[in-house]
């Protein structure tokens, strides 16, 4: 993929400090960090590294990247590392993709309360697939997957929701034997969404009993228990939206659709067209009129505001494994499922060049870092000049 015109880091550069004048009152130190973070990644400010092209011998000098999990640049080493480590976790069989979304009603209160209710959002559907497809009246297993969250809609708006990867199947109860689920169906949506709805709304009355909300501005009237019962049973009589989609042809499919969705930001680099007159265009989809492709223009301090709300607190986990897949069973119940499944073999782990060579793609090797200052003196003209008077008399 080409390299893009326009960036992120393009309008942070133009507008970041007027939109920090206008409303860093109203926003968090990380916000802060972040917005430095993308104009500093991948310039001289980060300091660099001298690679050299083990094939061809063509050296290079290459500037850092920040490593923020927020900033569009970073995200590419960053997936390749984590795909590689996990490719030695697929199994042979299919893989369901399910997605668990929280009602628009609860946009407010999620951004007030982010830890807490992202946290929340993943314990509820993740025990909510534990349960369901532990019942013996639907696959009676008790299965393994991961989820990854997401907060974001194509216009940018805050849109919370959960996209989990589930193998078609899991280990009997027992353990002696894998149940294999379906190939066009693992469990009920209805149930599903019935199920979620009942454990995500358990937990906000738990939450609000122990005093851990959060209600500013246009929430503080919940702050009243009438209220928020009364919140409560608004959000209980709506239907919350579970999505399965069609699973998945097997274990190279999974491969390729984690490389789309484990480390996306809210926007890419690619989705921006134009930044003229203090406004940003880019493109999204329609999902709402046939997935189609337009052109959203809003204005610059609206784009950052909009892209700041999907800033995760510090800490925050938001990819996160569940069942036999958990970080503390996961070794052992992976080698069980592969002895039951006949796999003689697994994959390893395949190391991943980060660094390719312009000319001619072979590997580059890091020769020498270099700091911020170093790269100062090293382009200053003066620094070039003794350099040479040097070579020049010795």
């Amino acid at each position: 993929m080409s390299r893009p015109t326009l960036e992120v880091a393009d309008i942070v550069r133009a507008s970041g400090n007027r939109f920090w004048e206008h409303y860093g009152s109203h926003l968090a130190w990380q916000h802060r960090k972040v917005l430095d973070a993308i104009v500093r990644c991948r310039t001289a400010a980060l300091g660099a590294h001298r690679d050299q092209c083990t094939r061809c011998g063509h050296q290079a000098i290459s500037y850092n990247s920040c490593r923020n999990r927020h900033c569009p640049r970073c995200q590419g080493n960053a997936r390749s590392r984590w795909l590689a480590e996990r490719r030695a976790e697929l199994l042979p069989v299919s893989y369901f993709h399910i997605v668990f979304t929280l009602p628009h009603e609860l946009s407010a209160l999620v951004l007030q309360n982010k830890r807490l209710l992202y946290d929340l959002l993943f314990r509820a559907s993740a025990a909510t697939l534990l349960e369901l497809a532990g019942d013996p009246k639907h696959l009676g297993a008790d299965i393994g997957f991961l989820g990854v969250l997401h907060t974001w809609g194509q216009n940018l708006h805050h849109h919370p929701h959960i996209h989990y990867v589930v193998p078609a199947g899991g280990l009997a109860p027992d353990g002696s034997r894998w149940l294999a689920s379906s190939k066009r169906f693992f469990l009920p949506v209805g149930a599903l969404s019935r199920v979620f709805r009942g454990k995500f709304t358990a937990g906000l009355k738990q939450l609000f009993r122990q005093h851990k909300l959060q209600f500013h501005g246009s929430l503080q009237s919940l702050a009243e228990p009438s209220r928020f019962r009364q919140f409560l049973r608004r959000l209980f009589h709506q239907d919350w939206v579970v999505y399965a989609k069609p699973p998945f042809g097997g274990p190279e499919h999974v491969l390729n659709y984690l490389a789309r969705y484990t480390h996306r930001v809210a926007i890419s680099n690619h989705r921006l067209v134009a930044f003229q007159n203090d406004r940003v265009s880019f493109l999204w989809k329609d999902y709402a009129h046939g997935s189609k492709q337009k052109i959203m223009t809003v204005s610059a301090d609206e784009f950052l505001r909009r892209f700041l709300i999907h800033v995760l607190p510090k800490g925050l986990v938001r990819i996160r494994h569940f069942g036999l897949f958990a970080n503390r069973r996961r070794g052992d119940a992976l080698a069980r499922c592969r002895s039951l499944l006949d796999v003689t073999s697994c994959r390893t782990r395949e190391p991943i060049c980060q660094l390719r060579c312009p000319l001619c793609g072979g590997p580059m090797l890091i020769l020498e870092r270099l700091t911020c200052s170093q790269l100062y003196f090293r382009s200053c003209p003066m620094w070039r000049d003794s350099k040479r008077y040097a070579v020049d008399t010795s």
